[in-house]
């Protein structure tokens, strides 16, 4: 995708994996790609008027969460926040267990910063941004029949709850649920997505350590995320500490 970003490639394609060799996350991490999860990319065209570009983490992320929840049980649907945009699948596939998980599990869906989605705290996908001119590339990775075990913290994927979506068509309902809210990012600018973005993340006072680039770590309560989108941790000491780059993870 990065390729065809620089050629010139319009925004709006996205391009899907059945599996990957040389899979990366962030911070040029090698990532397993076996057959059977999501694996895909997108890109965005920035313009003068659009909101900063790092912030398209939390648009993807937002999308993403919606997609997911649309296949669990529908007791985990929330109402409150923000409402919910309007894609959603099919009566017929409502109705079918493998795809909504009828057995109760996944109670447990979260958001946390800057890009990964938590099913039951394991980390069930993550958001790549790279830069290409004038474009941002998108790569998305979701765990929907395997995850690994050999990570840094906990994995799982929707297969491990019972739901078996088909990566095509679980592409197909993201591509709606992105364009969705990527027309809000530019229509309406970053507050929306903010606001739905803490609506489906952990609760404010959730304990967080953040790794920073520079090898230190931040240990802190979850106050919430700037009008920039960073995240804002309460220290020990009462203080406050805007941070814009670092991994995270819940204590």
């Amino acid at each position: 995708m990065l390729a065809l970003a620089r050629s010139g490639v319009e925004e709006g394609v996205w391009l899907r994996a059945e599996r990957q060799y040389g899979g990366r996350g962030r911070q040029g991490r090698a990532w397993a790609s076996p057959a059977g999860n999501l694996y895909t990319s997108t890109l965005v065209r920035l313009r003068a008027s659009d909101p900063q570009a790092a912030t398209l983490a939390l648009v993807t992320a937002v999308a993403l969460e919606e997609v997911v929840r649309a296949y669990l049980p529908p007791r985990h649907s929330r109402e409150r926040g923000n409402p919910a945009s309007s894609f959603s699948v099919s009566a017929e596939r409502q109705r079918d267990p493998r795809v909504r998980g009828e057995d109760g599990t996944g109670d447990q869906l979260q958001l946390k910063w800057p890009n990964d989605l938590l099913l039951d705290g394991a980390k069930l996908s993550g958001i790549l941004l790279e830069g290409a001119g004038d474009a941002v590339v998108i790569g998305i990775g979701v765990n929907l029949a395997h995850h690994p075990t050999d990570l840094d913290r906990l994995a799982t994927s929707l297969a491990a709850h019972g739901i078996t979506p088909d990566p095509a068509d679980f592409l197909d309902t993201l591509v709606a649920a992105f364009a969705l809210w990527l027309a809000r990012w530019r229509g309406e600018g970053l507050a929306p997505i903010r606001a739905r973005w803490l609506d489906r993340a952990h609760a404010p006072g959730t304990a967080l350590t953040a790794r920073l680039p520079d090898g230190s770590a931040t240990d802190g309560l979850f106050v919430g995320l700037d009008n920039d989108g960073a995240l804002i941790l309460r220290l020990a000491d009462g203080m406050t500490r805007v941070i814009h780059a670092a991994d995270v993870f819940l204590i």
